[in-house]
Formats: C-alpha cells, sequence, structure tokens
C-alpha cells in the first residue's frame, strides 16, 4: 500500500474554522481497504459538539463571505482547480485504496468532479436579480440574490470527491459557509480536498470538514439548529425522506439526490454495438455502485437474443481485482454486506425463473468481489427489479411494444436517470416527454456533466446540482419597491 497517498496524520483530524483538530475526547475511527480489509487510516470521530463548533464557525464566517467580491470567490474556486489538477494522480490513488475502484476510474471521477469547481468559478460573477416597471407604471421592482447562509452538506460513499466538489463549489460561488459530512466509510479524499481549499485560499469558517461515525445524532443537532438555513444530502431515499422531516421544524432549504432504478430501453431499430457499448458504460461505471447506474435492462424482442450474449461476453471478459493493480476493471464493492445484498437480489432472480448467463458469485478469497453478471428473462415482479442492486449486474427482460416499454420503465418508485437508445427521432421526442426521469440519456450510457442538471424526480429527490440551475440552490431572493420618481 503507498501510504505516500494518505492525508498525513494533522489531515485525518477533523477541518474547523481554517485549522486541524482532534474530536471531541480523543475518538477515532478506522477506514478500510475494501480489497482486503486493512486499515487505511484512523480518522477523527467527530461527535455533535464538534458539529456544533463547526456550525459556529460557519456562521461567524458567514456575513463576511457574502459580502466577498465574486471574482474572489471565483478565483478561489479556479485557483483550487488548478491544485486538484496537478494531484490528479495522488488524488485517484488515494479514491481507490478507500472507496475500490480503478485507478484509470478514480482519475476519470478527479476529473469530472474539477469541472464543478471550474463551472461554478465561472457561475460565481454571474449571480444577478433584475429591475422592472411594475406594470401600472407607478414603481420600480428590484430583485437582489442573496446566498441563503450557512449549509450541512452531506454526501454519499460512491463518489467521495465528485459529490463534494458538485455541492461545495455553488455554495462557495453563490458566497455561503458549510459543514460537510463526508460518508465514514471514504472520508480521507474530502479531507484532502479540504487541505486543498486551505491552500487556495478559502478564508476560515468558510469549508469545514467534520467526519463521524454518528451521522444521524450530527444531522440531527443540526438540523434542530435555527442557524442552519440549507441541507444538501446525496444518499438513499429513506434517509432523505427521514432528513425532508427533520428539516420542517426549522424550515431548511433543500436538495436531496435520492435512490434511482434507472431502465435502459433497447429499440428493436436500435444499433444493437452502440447500445451494448452504452449499457457497459451506464452499468459498470463505479462497479454499478452509482444512483444513474443502469438497473433494469428492458430489450425489444427482436433484439433481446443478440443484446444479451453481446453484453455476456463483454461483462464476461472483464477483468476482478485489486483497483490500483495493473489491468484490472473491476474493483471490490464497498463492504461485505454490499457483496451479500447483490447476491441475494441475483439468487431471488433466478429462483423466480431468470437464467444465469454470466457471472452471479463472488470469488474466493478475501476482498468484497463481486463477478459481473448478466441474467436473462427476469420476471417484472423480481425484487431486483424493484430496488437499486449497486453491483455489476444486468437483468434483462424482453418487451414487445412501446407503450410497454413506457409502462414498465415508469413502474418505480424512483425517477432519476432513464436510458433510450433508439434510431427514431420521433420516439426519443415522445419517450422524453413520457418517461418519468430527470435525465434521460439518448444513445448513451453517460449522463452526467457539469454543465447539466443532475437531478431526479418522485423518490430520487428534489433540487439539481450542476449546470446554470446548480447555484441557484444556494441563493435566496429579496424584492425591492421603488416608488417611481
Amino acid at each position: 500500500m503507498p501510504g505516500r497517498t494518505l492525508p498525513g496524520p494533522d489531515q485525518r483530524g477533523l477541518f474547523i474554522d481554517g485549522g486541524w483538530r482532534e474530536a471531541e475526547e480523543g475518538a477515532t475511527f478506522t477506514v478500510r481497504d475494501p480489497a482486503d480489509g486493512s486499515v487505511l487510516a484512523s480518522v477523527a470521530d467527530g461527535s455533535v459538539r464538534d458539529a456544533v463548533d463547526a456550525l459556529d464557525a460557519a456562521v461567524a464566517a458567514q456575513a463576511g463571505w457574502a459580502a466577498s467580491a465574486p471574482r474572489d470567490r471565483g478565483e478561489i474556486l479556479r485557483r483550487a482547480f488548478e491544485l486538484i489538477r496537478a494531484r490528479t494522480d495522488e488524488l485517484a490513488e488515494l479514491m481507490s485504496l478507500e472507496m475500490g475502484k480503478t485507478v484509470t476510474e478514480a482519475r476519470g471521477e478527479v476529473a469530472y468532479g474539477n469541472e464543478f469547481l471550474r463551472w461554478f468559478s465561472e457561475e460565481a460573477v454571474r449571480v444577478h436579480g433584475r429591475w422592472m416597471h411594475a406594470p401600472d407604471g407607478a414603481s420600480r421592482l428590484l430583485t437582489v440574490r442573496k446566498p441563503v447562509g450557512p449549509c450541512l452538506l452531506i454526501t454519499p460513499w460512491n463518489f467521495p470527491m465528485a459529490m463534494g466538489t458538485r455541492k461545495i463549489g455553488p455554495a462557495i460561488a453563490a458566497g455561503c459557509t458549510m459543514v460537510v459530512k463526508p460518508a465514514e466509510l471514504t472520508p480521507l479524499t474530502m479531507l484532502a480536498l479540504a487541505d486543498i481549499f486551505d491552500e487556495a485560499g478559502l478564508p476560515p469558517g468558510v469549508l469545514n470538514v467534520v467526519p463521524t461515525s454518528r451521522a444521524a445524532a450530527m444531522s440531527e443537532a443540526l438540523m434542530a439548529d435555527p442557524r442552519l438555513r440549507k441541507v444538501s444530502f446525496t444518499g438513499s431515499t429513506p434517509v432523505g425522506r427521514q432528513l425532508v422531516r427533520q428539516s420542517a421544524d426549522q424550515l431548511q432549504r433543500l436538495s436531496m439526490e435520492l435512490g434511482g432504478n434507472a431502465p435502459f430501453l433497447v429499440f428493436a431499430d436500435a444499433d444493437v454495438d452502440a447500445a451494448v457499448d452504452g449499457a457497459m458504460l451506464a452499468k459498470m461505471r463505479n462497479m454499478g455502485e452509482a444512483c444513474t447506474a443502469a438497473n433494469r435492462f428492458l430489450v425489444h424482442t427482436d433484439v433481446a437474443r443478440e443484446f444479451a450474449e453481446k453484453l455476456a461476453d463483454r461483462m464476461g471478459r472483464l477483468v476482478v481485482g485489486r483497483g490500483q493493480d495493473p489491468g484490472v476493471d473491476v474493483g471490490p464493492l464497498i463492504d461485505e454486506r454490499a457483496v451479500d445484498a447483490v447476491h441475494r437480489l441475483v439468487t431471488d432472480a433466478v429462483r423466480d425463473g431468470a437464467r444465469l448467463v454470466v457471472g452471479g458469485s463472488a470469488p474466493e478469497g478475501p476482498g468484497c468481489f463481486y463477478h459481473p453478471t448478466v441474467l436473462l428473462d427476469v420476471a417484472q415482479d423480481s425484487e431486483i427489479n424493484r430496488q437499486e442492486i449497486f453491483g455489476p449486474v444486468a437483468p434483462v427482460s424482453v418487451f414487445t411494444t412501446e407503450e410497454e416499454a413506457v409502462r414498465r420503465a415508469n413502474t418505480t418508485e424512483y425517477g432519476l436517470a432513464a436510458y433510450v437508445f433508439t434510431r427514431d427521432l420521433a420516439r426519443t421526442v415522445r419517450l422524453a416527454e413520457l418517461l418519468e426521469y430527470g435525465m434521460v440519456g439518448v444513445n448513451t450510457g453517460l449522463i452526467s456533466n457539469p454543465a447539466a442538471p443532475f437531478g431526479g424526480l418522485k423518490a430520487s429527490g428534489f433540487g439539481r446540482e450542476g449546470g446554470f440551475e446548480g447555484i441557484e440552490e444556494y441563493l435566496e431572493t429579496t424584492y425591492v419597491a421603488l416608488p417611481a420618481t
């Protein structure tokens, strides 16, 4: 294990008010390598008191930060962007170690996540209101945009950098201060980011990072505090629902990026080879541990066999192993619970009548690995079609009509991402309107883009991250009435 990639001892603590410190009573928790279970680091385990200290720092810094020049905020983001770009290899190695993804894929996340900082460095100077005449001409109407105030940003374990930068970037650009709670399983990348923002010149108190093993207690305490004005959360729908309930007393602004159950529709007129290429991207990015991952493959009966055979061939040739090893395509899942959950869904689907084409098991030996798997003829009501798989498993079912495909695609409480492969332009327009999803990829398996609004419908949450819309989540509007003169 190349220890040089890990944050130094001082950078494994809490980052509060511009400095590193121990947690209350020196508490720590361990971060493990999912490839073999070995301990990577001991990290400060923040308490509720520590979190309140972080909020105190954010509140104290809010007024001065809100009054800072937008250009200055943008320049800090740009400097952080340049520092991250220069340290891509180091950050990718660190991310691979704590999360499991291959170093190649981790480099891709560094580049993708870093683009949010560049994008919002440019958006910081474009926040504006408007001036207009009242319809009766008797007054003038002025609107002013203001930062919403101190924020709590809760990030997931599966994209430890990108899910942080796409929240931190717009918050900084808008003039908000923040407390960041990274995932307990993968806090090291966020701690490295805190160090980079400090080096980029971010003033003390603007960004505070509090890792913890007591996430529920921390979020409950902070959300009960009237000084906290916004919460942005990426994670599961059940936890999201709980946070929404907790926000009610203080009426905090919310952004919720929650679970998904993405359909991947392949029509009879599709380019099957292109569909397989898209399926590999949509399914195997991050070992399938992504809320946008293709979860249900609905394929027209005329091309189902060809699609399944080609997909199984591609999946079967993927190399499983430690993410830092050369030639590896698929790293470990995040922990043993994830492996058990994926395998249970596969075995239940087979019991319900699905045919196992390739994979279907965990390799022997240490580590949280699972073989890439393709299932054919999966029953519509099988559990694997109703919940997120979060693993390298592709369940394939067939359909015969467009109406059936749309109905089955929409038969879920989730509405984050959907994928469509067809050569029919008219069908593309129809499906974009009929599919109940916040994002639709047409003839592509990769939809995430910092310049586009990322977010879902229904139980997949609300609010948008990225694009022109992303900074709006961190701004309030004040209307000023002025008499005509």
